[in-house]
Parts: C-alpha cells; structure tokens; sequence
C-alpha cells in the first residue's frame, strides 16, 4: 500500500474552494457523524478544544470510518495543535494527521521552525517513529518514509497586528502551504476585541487575503455567517470554515426549545 494522497492540500495548490467545518465538541462520534455530511474538511481543535492526543486520535479513527461508509461525502480532518512546539507536532503526525493548523505564528523564523519540524530529515527535524506510528499504519505503507515530506500540509495562523507586520515573509516561506487569519484574536490585537465587522478588521484582512495570495499561498479564514463566509470566498480566500460544531448545537437546541417554552433568562 501506498502513502495516500493529501487531496486537501493537492485542492489548496490548485485554488479550489474548500469548505470547512470547526469542531470543539472533542468526541470521536460527533467527529464519525459529521464525517458523513460532505464537507471539505473538519477542524479538531487542539487549541481551544478540550482535546489530548487520545481524543484526537478518536476523531481521526471517527472520520476514516465515515469516509469508508460514504467515500462520495469525503472530508479531509486538519489538527489544530495547542502551540507550535516540535515534539507536539511530531505526535499529532504520528497520529495519521497529514494536515496541521498552528496558532499564533508571528514571524517567518517560526514558520520555517515549523515546516522543518513536520518533515523528516534532511528536509527537516521530525523524529522517525514511523514504524511504530498510525501514520504508516504500521509500515503498512511501504513508502512513508520517503513520501510523507510531499504529503504533510503545514497552516500557519496569523492573528495579531505583529504577524500582519511580517505577513509577506511569513507566507513566502518555504514549506508553508496556507495561511490562516484568526480574526476573534487579530479584532482584539487591533483594539477593537469581537468586533469581526468593524472597518478596520474587515479592511485589515481584505489587505491580508490579498497579500497571501500575491505570494502564491492559500488564504484561509472562519466565518460565523453566511454573509462574511460568501464574501470571503468571492474575495478569494481558498479555506473556509462556515460554522462550529457547538455553535451549531447550541443554535439548534435554543430554537427547538423555544417552540415549546421561552427560553430561560441569562439573569
């Protein structure tokens, strides 16, 4: 058997629109069910998320299971990690994840740091656990060693003014792959905190998605409406989140609930 193919990042390259979905809910059998729904790709958030490498594995196991009952609903799962150390890195690749999103990148020293952490030498530093690692299934993939380094797709998430400061070098660096703007964190460093509409963040990513891709990198992005999501994608921004798990249950529950009964005061 041979290495898969990271369709994910193949569609990245070539600019195709990809449609994403957050996952906060940390639960191998929401993963497997929304696994089943067709989107592009899902996000298990290491970040902000109550997840460990146990419960990211869980999710992983639950998304091959549904891309194996319905093939034609395909969704390619992307880890948010915690922090953007090595060792964590080489885990979460250990793990089968092929695609990783790292937080708070601030510089292209750090993005460099980091692509070279996700590959094996003497591209880069990743320690060789791969034969007892899922990601070769257990040198079930005869040729993971030499093909992984093609394969990985490295995201770096910038979201402060610093980052926007360092933009152009940081999405020209060699083994970065997409660049993804936080906007909650980017409205807070800005002085405007949660105010993802007001003027100046919305023309601050406008310059963003505009300067990544003149660098010849995927912009990427969460919206939480649908108004910003379609802005966003006709402003050509290649990865996008429309929504999160908990938002979407909690939404759902609130509006059922109030068919039968007002809901209960927040006082």
């Amino acid at each position: 058997m041979k290495t898969p193919t990271n369709l994910f990042k193949q569609a990245l390259g070539n600019k195709q629109a990809q449609i994403g979905l957050w996952m906060d809910l940390a639960d191998g059998y929401c993963a497997e069910i929304l696994g089943t729904i067709g989107y592009d790709w899902l996000l298990i958030d290491g970040e902000h998320g109550p997840n460990d490498l146990r419960s990211v594995l869980a999710q992983l196991q639950g998304i091959a299971s549904a891309t194996q009952a319905f093939p034609n609903a395909r969704s390619h799962p992307i880890v948010r990690v915690p922090v953007g150390e090595t060792a964590l890195i080489k885990q979460y690749l250990d793990l089968g994840a092929q695609t990783l999103l790292v937080p708070m990148v601030e510089t292209a020293a750090q993005a460099a740091e980091l692509a070279r952490a996700m590959r094996y030498p003497p591209q880069g530093i990743r320690g060789m656990g791969n034969v007892v690692a899922r990601s070769s299934r257990w040198q079930g993939y005869e040729d993971y060693l030499h093909a992984a380094n093609a394969q990985v797709c490295l995201l770096v998430q910038v979201e402060t003014v610093e980052a926007l400061k360092e933009l152009d070098a940081i999405a020209t660096t060699e083994g970065v792959d997409g660049v993804f703007i936080g906007p909650f964190d980017l409205s807070v460093s800005m002085g405007y905190p949660g105010q993802l509409e007001h003027p100046a963040v919305q023309a601050a990513i406008e310059d963003a998605v505009a300067r990544i891709l003149r660098a010849g990198k995927a912009p990427g992005i969460l919206a939480m409406t649908e108004a910003q999501a379609r802005k966003w994608l006709a402003a050509g921004v290649v990865f996008v989140a429309v929504g999160a798990d908990t938002v979407l249950l909690t939404g759902a529950a609130r509006e059922l609930l109030a068919r039968f009964k007002p809901l209960p005061s927040s006082t």
